[in-house]
């Protein structure tokens, strides 16, 4: 069964912003009102949700949201949907949205952290391709040389192939502060970082050329997914990707213990059955009692037999890869450089 893809982007295409989990407080009003003119000035109509300014863990009430969130996706008019950010609760939405209606006209759904919810079984379920890509308030960065931002991949044409390299350089920590300055457009790089090859047996140093399509998401919202009807990817695997799949994860702050049975749970539901490579994402997140999190990574996924690769720009640590649900990819490395090859077909 062929995966479908949103139609490209066009200047002067309305793209929504609503925000399906946490809204943005207004202290923060200014970021989030500099990032959607950019939006603008880039070409594009903007619609604003009323489910998108909120003090409170959410933006909205749940139906509110999900109504919300369903008119964005299927009005034809609407090209993509953009949430600001992430959150912690739109698990609440999955069982209120109309997964067929979702389905028949596709629409760029764009975000990544708790977005991961909606955007894994949205692919997983309709064969649509999502975007795990920057939200709205970290679009106004400038993608470092090798790398991709959202509307570069939005933007791209039926069969496009799109390909990222990681820029070995990583942000220490710390975040904007975008109360301060919420016009900020560059990230500071400062530390240099590359991929880590973690599965057992293998020599490190081994170079990694594998294929499959991609599917993943954050640890710490699409764990809860596995087993449910939203989180069916031993199923997509076999309506989607015969060859196999490349399967990601996004570390955000669980401590390595927590990680471990997460990635454990995972596995036991059959996520990684069909996985030809795992990618993690590069963390801030703790160890637990000298359980790093590279050993919760070895513990759960190194004995599977398949390249397992940590630290990949693919989590809450700038900079980030633009990756496609559905998408075919070609996952590369060795001692001198790291890739992501995206194929949107």
């Amino acid at each position: 069964m062929a995966i479908r893809y949103p139609r490209p982007l066009r200047p002067g295409d309305p793209v929504g912003v609503t925000a399906p989990s946490s809204g943005v407080p207004a202290r923060l009003a200014g970021r989030l009102d500099f990032a959607v003119e950019r939006l603008r000035a880039a070409g594009y109509t903007v619609r604003l949700g009323d489910a998108l300014r909120s003090d409170g863990i959410v933006s909205a009430p749940a139906p509110v949201r999900a109504a919300e969130l369903t008119a964005m996706l299927t009005d034809p008019a609407v090209r993509g949907v953009v949430p600001p950010w992430g959150g912690e609760l739109a698990i609440d939405l999955l069982g209120r949205l109309d997964w067929d209606a979702l389905g028949e006209d596709p629409t760029w759904l764009v975000g990544f952290s708790d977005l991961s919810t909606p955007l894994l079984p949205l692919t997983l379920r309709t064969g649509v391709a999502t975007l795990h890509g920057h939200n709205l308030m970290d679009s106004p960065y400038a993608a470092p040389t090798g790398l991709l931002g959202w509307l570069d991949v939005a933007t791209a044409p039926p069969g496009a192939t799109l390909e990222q390299a990681s820029p070995r350089v990583h942000r220490s920590p710390g975040w904007d502060d975008w109360e301060t300055d919420p016009t900020s457009t560059a990230w500071t790089l400062d530390t240099p970082g590359s991929w880590v090859r973690l599965d057992g047996g293998a020599d490190p140093d081994e170079p990694v050329d594998a294929a499959g399509r991609l599917i993943g998401g954050c640890v710490e919202t699409v764990s809860f997914l596995a087993g449910t009807a939203y989180g069916d990817v031993p199923g997509f695997a076999a309506a989607h990707a015969p060859d196999g799949l490349v399967v990601y994860l996004d570390v955000f702050g669980w401590s390595a213990n927590d990680v471990g049975r997460a990635l454990w749970g995972l596995r036991h539901a059959g996520w990684f059955d069909a996985a030809n490579a795992i990618l993690v994402s590069r963390t801030r997140a703790p160890e637990f009692e000298g359980f790093t999190q590279h050993d919760a990574v070895r513990d759960a996924l190194g004995d599977l037999g398949v390249p397992v690769l940590a630290d990949v720009e693919r989590g809450h640590v700038p900079p980030y890869l633009a990756l496609v649900n559905g998408a075919v990819a070609r996952v590369r490395h060795d001692a001198t450089a790291s890739s992501v090859t995206q194929t949107l077909a």
